[in-house]
């Protein structure tokens, strides 16, 4: 009795098990398929949100900017430590001009992000004894050390 219940145990177990990877999607599902549905000139804000959804972010600077994101993420196998995989990463970035009519599209996906140049510039901070900032941060470092200025007395 005591084995028939263990393999019992042990079957339900092993049935339970899935083979499939389970993979964690964010955003906009099959963003590459509802943008091909995008019409420039044509489509209008309403439209857009039909298709694709709310946006996933909006231009806090220019209100006529809207991204949509698609991200799917999976787990690599046991052997490699079940580090994580990015298996599809799309971006949409629409413009919108006055009327709320579709004026741009850019779809970029995992490939093309991987193409994209950033400035190597790098900005220098100089911080002498003799500048504006040195001057009010020591200020502050004495107020905050004597605030009522006695210690010097």
């Amino acid at each position: 009795m005591k084995n028939i219940v263990l393999l019992l145990s042990i079957f339900l177990t092993i049935a339970n098990c899935s083979m499939q990877k389970a993979i964690k999607h964010h955003g906009v599902h099959k963003l590459e398929l509802k943008e091909k549905k995008l019409i420039i000139n044509e489509t209008n804000k309403n439209d857009l949100i039909k298709i694709l959804g709310p946006p996933s972010v909006e231009s806090k600077f220019d209100k006529e900017v809207l991204f949509f994101i698609e991200r799917k993420i999976t787990n690599t196998s046991t052997l490699k430590l079940s580090r994580l995989i990015i298996l599809t990463n799309n971006v949409l970035v629409v413009e919108l001009d006055s009327y709320g009519i579709l004026k741009k599209k850019d779809f970029y996906d995992l490939t093309k992000m991987n193409e994209l140049k950033f400035s190597k510039n790098i900005t220098d901070v100089d911080y002498t004894k003799n500048s504006f900032v040195y001057d009010f941060l020591s200020s502050m470092r004495q107020k905050i050390n004597d605030p009522l200025g006695k210690r010097g007395k």
